[in-house]
């Protein structure tokens, strides 16, 4: 059963899904696997289909999955923010500090969630330049949006975080994943959501992002 959404409300209104994922209801392994049948339709570069989608669900491997998660997240990371980054976060007032208090949410809760997506992609890509990280992640990204998608069309939520990045050689142990090979691109939290009336998420203005012919 899917939801009754047109393209344009799909795209609008799949969101990063923190507070109102449903931790009391499992996801049937069907409803997975029609989403991930949906991702690896994603274009892929050279038809190489180096993807992978590993589903965590029996309980001890979640809590082992889910400790690494607060572990990780706890080492943050990534680049500082400049100020058109503060600028852009802030453009709508309270809207980063509620993506930040779902956060907080979605850290208190993670050993319940029912699902855990972690997807993976062959070919590491640590130190590569640009033309060898474009061709890995731009095949993986779409597969993993076509992903989010198909689970937002079947009533279930998903919140793309990198969160495993800092500890990511000791979660490809936990999971088996041969790390010198496989990069693991994200970890999705996936639950049922709390009702289904997402709406589109405010933005800068267009003419900040758009550009004719020239910057």
């Amino acid at each position: 059963m899917t939801l009754d959404l047109t393209p344009d409300e799909l795209l609008s209104t799949t969101r990063a899904v923190r507070k109102r994922l449903d931790l009391t209801r499992p996801v049937p392994r069907e409803l997975i696997e029609e989403c991930v049948d949906l991702a690896v339709q994603a274009p892929t570069g050279r038809n190489r289909q180096r993807w992978h989608f590993l589903v965590v669900t029996e309980p001890e491997q979640r809590r082992k999955v889910a400790d690494i998660f607060l572990r990780a997240l706890s080492r943050g990371g990534g680049q500082p923010l400049t100020e058109r980054d503060v600028w852009r976060m802030n453009y709508h007032r309270g809207s980063t500090e509620r993506v930040f208090d779902g956060l907080r949410h979605l850290a208190e809760n993670i050993h319940r969630v029912p699902a855990f997506v972690i997807p993976g992609v062959e070919g590491r890509t640590d130190r590569a330049p640009v033309t060898e990280q474009a061709g890995a992640w731009g095949s993986i990204l779409p597969a993993v949006w076509s992903f989010m998608l198909a689970a937002r069309a079947r009533g279930l939520g998903t919140v793309w975080t990198t969160a495993q990045a800092p500890l990511e050689r000791e979660l490809a142990g936990v999971l088996g994943v041969p790390y010198d090979e496989v990069m693991l691109a994200a970890f999705i939290p996936l639950a049922f959501t709390i009702g289904t009336d997402f709406k589109p998420a405010p933005r800068i203005p267009r003419e900040e992002v758009l550009h004719w012919d020239r910057w």
